[in-house]
This record gives structure tokens, C-alpha cells and sequence, in this order.
């Protein structure tokens, strides 16, 4: 329950994390109270790119860069139509956006979209203690929503877990839409939108490519309906665990040998189609900062991230798969985490980052150019 009220700086406003940790400050966009998995982003930048993720629905974001909204808000930059985080928690509001594209401030954002968050706290100490404890359900409480202590941990302790989610139905269009390419026509692709973020499909149509972006309760049928020169499955929130849908149209894909190339959720839909297990990480990957290294060339990105799951997947074998030999591609270099898969003997892989980095760096830009050229081999 939210109110959309202007003033919410005066208004008490409390955090409170299902292990009873409490952080006390002030209201920050709408008033009222949300709940959600409360997770870090280490961007110093790019937070209007951050709210507007799909795969940030249903999670309370906590910014670990001190200084939030310098820029405000501007319509050019969102990935979404709206806000997709569930709450958000900054240490020091901007007072005034200064930018040439600014049409409004974050915080009048935030009440608009009737985001409830939490200013004025120690957000280092709440990212060190979700380092240490793991990422946990969080409530955000303001103005008359908040209660006695025990109450308000009570009512966290009642909201769903992340684990065993299943979310990309809620975020994904319900209806398939075309991004035309940009200049000659190339290809054409079928996009699975499991929260596919708006740079993504305008990467691809940089290259020529016309996405046809189908909602994530697509089949194979509507997959190769669009005559597709390659398939693509885009980011997006929840468990993989339960993306039975989208891993058995990832098998038809990978039965046909159509080019193939997943990122985020996709790369995890890819790890269990090829019969991969998938975990829930500690804390996760969030940020535009993480290290990557392409072990195919031995390059090492810097690289945008957003992810709690990733693929269990041997790091220094080749495994037999039923669709051919596959390795793993890229690596985190901060804790050897999965980062990418690809199959040896047929045009599949995938990436567990955002190489459309919106904010971010573009380091990683080239991975659709490694589409491009899947496509080409393909059709020569």
C-alpha cells in the first residue's frame, strides 16, 4: 500500500530485514510500505537504467554509491516502461538535479510511480551486513505504515522468498511487438522476452537485425513462426528453477541448431536445458562493475550485471550434453562464478551479464557481433 504524497522527506521512515536488522531514516519518494528481496547495486551511475530493469521486480535496491539522484529523471534513458524495483534505499538524496535532459527529480519520480523508499541511513553498513548474511526479504516502512518493531518484522517474515519465484510472465509483453532494424535489413530474430530491457532489441537492430519480441509464455511454434535467422532470450527476474516454459522452447531451439544467443536468465535457461543445475547466489552480481573474463580469447571485461542465480557448471572440463559438447566461456573474476556457456558443435551460447550495458560499460558490445556472425556462417 502506498500514498503518492509530496513531503515525504519530513515523514519517519523505517527498514527493517527479515534477521531483525533495523535502519531508521526518512521517507524517500511515496509514502507507505513495500516488501521485496533487499539486494545491492555497486553502480556509481545509471540508477533511472537500474530502476527501470525488469529484472529488478520484486526487490528492494540498495544503493551502495552515497549520492543518488544528481540527474534526475529524464525520458530517454529508462529500459521499461515504468519502475520495476519494489523499493528503493539511498544514503543522500540530491537535493536539486542538475542535467541538460532532467525533466523532473527522482524523488517526484518515485512518488508518481508510488515507489516506496528509505533515505538518510548507513547504506554501508546495510551492504556490508547483506555481504555477510546473505541477500533477505525486507520490508520498508513510512509515515503511518510504521509500527512497533516486532510487528513490522512479523509482517516481513509473512512476504515471499525469492527462491522458487516465478516472475518473467509478469514483466514480459503480452503481446509480440517488431523493433525494426536500423538501415538494411540483415536478419531477422525471434526475441523470448523473459524482461527484456529496451537497449537489448536496439543493439541487435544496430546490426540489421529485425527483433520480433514474443512474451515469455511463447512456444517453439511461435518461436519459428517469425521465420527466425537466430533466437534470443533476454534477462529477466525469479528462479531459473522454475522457467519450465522457456527451457523446453530453449530444447526446440537447440534440437533445429537455429543460431542461439541468451544473456542473464537466458544464460541460465541455457544451463538447464542442457541438463545444468542452477543455485541461488549469497548476494548476487549487481552493478557496472564486475570483472569478466572471456577465457575464449583470454580478455578480461568490465562488465553490467543484475543476477541472484547462476549456473553450476564444471569451470575447467568440456561436458557431454544431448545437444553436442559444451564448455563454460566466460568466468567472474571476483569469485569464479559461471559467467557464459557455449556449445561446441552447434551456434549456442550465452552470457550470464548485459553486454547492452545501459548504464554501463561497453566492453562487451562485441557479443552480438558474435550473433551476427553465427547468423552469417549460418546462412552461408
Amino acid at each position: 500500500m502506498t500514498t503518492s504524497t509530496r513531503g515525504a522527506a519530513q515523514a519517519p521512515a523505517v527498514l527493517v530485514l527479515e534477521d531483525g536488522r533495523i535502519f531508521r531514516g526518512r521517507a524517500y519518494g511515496a509514502v507507505g510500505e513495500t516488501f521485496g528481496e533487499a539486494v545491492f547495486s555497486t553502480g556509481m551511475t545509471g540508477y533511472q537504467e537500474t530502476l527501470t530493469d525488469p529484472s529488478y521486480h520484486r526487490q528492494v535496491v540498495v544503493m551502495t554509491a552515497p549520492h543518488v539522484g544528481n540527474t534526475g529523471v529524464n525520458d530517454e534513458d529508462p529500459e521499461s516502461g515504468r519502475i520495476w524495483v519494489a523499493g528503493y534505499v539511498v544514503r543522500d538524496p540530491a537535493r536539486t538535479p542538475s542535467n541538460w535532459r532532467s525533466r523532473r527529480s527522482l524523488d517526484d519520480e518515485l512518488v508518481q510511480q508510488g515507489v516506496v523508499g528509505i533515505s538518510g541511513i548507513d547504506t554501508r553498513a546495510l551492504t556490508r551486513h547483506l555481504r555477510e548474511r546473505g541477500a533477505m526479504r525486507v520490508g520498508i516502512f513510512s509515515g503511518d505504515a510504521v509500527a512497533e518493531d516486532a510487528a513490522l518484522l512479523a509482517r516481513v517474515k509473512e512476504a515471499p522468498q525469492m527462491a522458487g519465484a516465478n516472475l518473467s510472465a509478469e514483466v514480459a509483453t503480452k503481446e509480440t511487438y517488431v523493433v525494426p532494424a536500423i538501415g538494411e535489413k540483415r536478419f531477422t530474430v525471434a526475441a523470448v522476452d523473459l524482461g527484456i530491457k529496451g537497449m537489448t532489441p536496439h543493439r541487435m537492430a544496430e546490426r540489421g537485425i529485425e527483433v520480433h519480441v514474443l512474451p515469455a509464455t511463447a512456444t517453439a511454434e511461435d518461436v519459428y513462426a517469425v521465420n527466425p535467422d537466430g533466437v534470443f532470450f533476454s534477462n529477466g527476474p525469479g528462479d531459473p528453477a522454475t522457467a519450465d516454459g522457456p527451457v523446453a522452447v530453449m530444447r526446440a531451439v537447440l534440437e533445429r541448431r537455429t543460431p542461439l544467443f541468451g544473456i542473464c536468465f537466458g544464460n541460465q535457461i541455457l544451463g538447464r536445458a542442457l541438463g545444468f543445475g542452477t543455485y541461488k547466489l549469497k548476494y548476487g552480481h549487481r552493478g557496472i562493475n564486475q570483472p569478466v573474463q572471456d577465457r575464449t580469447t583470454g580478455k578480461v571485461e568490465v562488465t553490467a550485471h543484475n543476477h541472484g542465480f547462476a549456473v553450476d557448471a564444471p569451470l575447467d572440463k568440456v561436458s557431454d550434453t544431448p545437444y553436442g559438447r559444451a564448455e563454460v566461456s566466460h568466468v567472474c573474476l571476483n569469485d569464479q562464478v559461471v559467467e557464459g556457456l557455449q556449445l561446441l558443435d552447434q551456434p549456442a551460447f550465452s552470457v550470464q551479464y548485459h553486454p547492452e550495458a545501459a548504464a554501463g560499460p561497453h566492453d562487451a558490445a562485441y557479443l552480438f557481433d558474435r550473433f551476427v556472425s553465427l547468423m552469417e556462417a549460418e546462412r552461408a
